[in-house]
């Protein structure tokens, strides 16, 4: 079973897939966002496509910890996916996982035009990593 990570945006959402044994997470695509009916229609496929058994969605915390009104738009976007995927899901911290993501790109030297076609991508990888990451230590 493979785990799907995601970093929602408001246009764009960051999609990563663990490997099957769930120990590694790879940057996988970035779906444009249209509305609902179809973004969820498109990550539904993916799921089945790819035998995802979970869904991690990026949760975007307050650097102090709080839940701000971004994060309450996610769990509302949450919500509504799970109705349509009917799959396991479980929210995770993704503060710094965008930062992250700049900084390595950065470090690639790429331009930013392309820096902006996968930072969506790594960070999702970022976030699902960091959760395959805690689960490992807690097994």
């Amino acid at each position: 079973m493979r785990i799907m990570g995601l970093d929602v945006g408001e246009k764009r959402i960051g999609i990563a897939l663990s490997d099957p044994m769930g120990w590694t997470a790879q940057a996988h695509s970035v779906l444009q966002r249209k509305n609902l009916k179809q973004d969820f229609a498109h990550l539904k496929k993916l799921c089945q496509e790819n035998e995802v058994g979970k869904i991690i969605v990026g949760f975007p915390r307050n650097m102090n910890g709080t839940i701000g009104p971004k994060a309450l738009e996610i769990e509302e976007f949450a919500r509504a996916m799970n109705e349509c995927i009917r799959l396991p899901l479980e929210f995770w911290d993704e503060r710094l996982s965008s930062v992250s993501a700049e900084k390595t790109l950065l470090e690639a030297d790429l331009s930013r035009r392309k820096r902006k076609m996968l930072i969506d991508k790594l960070a999702a990888a970022n976030i699902l990593q960091t959760y395959l990451d805690s689960k490992r230590n807690i097994d």
